[in-house]
């Protein structure tokens, strides 16, 4: 098994990829840490030089011949490095040994427009990073064509939200940084039907899916995980549907709900 040749984690590649912890360094760097296999494998086959740098642990190269392979082939700078030095760049308890460095993939809302999206999920004022990371991965299974963040959510690159995405953040287009009423209007004009997800809606998803209407191009916005979505932005919506309860449970979380109303309209879509 070759040594390592970083070993510190003050080593300045080492260094450098540890700042794009934080987002102002993001932000300024437009890169972006991916940890373990699954997302520098996924990064890696995005194209466009996505993968930028690869660190690995001996142990964790040798484990994962095939990822570090497909870096090399992408064109990524690869480095063997210490446990110590990759555990410093990792966001986890118990790091995987692999790490990437990518650049920013964010897509312009309008390019998403263009394309005429059938079902997408709009994260409006959605804080928590783990969750913003599991609706993304919920709407790539789900077959969605794109995911909006809202300018007042979380930064898509926040290494939980990354993380929580397990891969699928490389899948499909996702657009940041727009405001909840610009990305209403401009689903409505590109022909979205655009419903708002909140527990205190008039009308439920059943009611919605007997009656047809999900099979109809749909924008689900889902709202902020403590106090759900804004009377100004559940205003902004065609109709406001909720989950339906039928146990005892007082609710359903962020993700749970999404999950469930994008695979709705999934259903719906493939149906017609």
């Amino acid at each position: 098994m070759a040594s390592p040749e970083l070993t510190s984690p003050r080593s300045s590649r080492v260094a450098a990829a540890r700042r794009l912890t934080r987002r102002s360094f993001r932000g300024k760097e437009r890169r972006f840490i991916a940890e373990g296999p699954q997302a520098v494998r996924e990064a890696a086959a995005h194209g466009g030089r996505t993968l930028v740098e690869l660190f690995a642990t001996p142990e964790a190269a040798e484990r994962h011949a095939d990822v570090v392979a497909g870096a090399r082939a992408a064109g990524a700078a690869f480095h063997l490095a210490s446990d110590e030095a990759v555990e410093s760049i990792c966001q986890t308890v118990t790091p995987q040994g692999i790490v990437g460095v990518c650049r920013f993939i964010d897509s312009p809302f309008e390019r998403i427009l263009e394309a005429r999206p059938r079902l997408v999920a709009v994260l409006a004022h959605v804080r928590d990073p783990g969750n913003a990371g599991t609706v993304l991965r919920c709407a790539d299974a789900a077959g969605a064509d794109a995911v909006v963040l809202t300018d007042a959510s979380v930064d898509l690159y926040n290494p939980k939200a990354v993380r929580a995405s397990v891969g699928s953040l490389f899948h499909l287009p996702v657009a940041v940084g727009v405001p909840v009423e610009d990305a209403v209007a401009g689903l409505r004009d590109a022909g979205v039907r655009v419903l708002a997800a909140d527990g205190a809606g008039e009308r439920d998803l059943d009611a919605e899916l007997d009656d047809g209407m999900l099979a109809r191009p749909t924008a689900w916005v889902f709202g902020n995980e403590a106090w759900g979505l804004a009377e100004e932005t559940r205003a902004l919506a065609d109709e406001v549907v909720r989950v339906p309860i039928h146990g005892k449970a007082e609710s359903l979380n962020l993700a749970t709900a999404a999950a469930v109303c994008l695979y709705a309209s999934a259903r719906a879509q493939r149906a017609s």
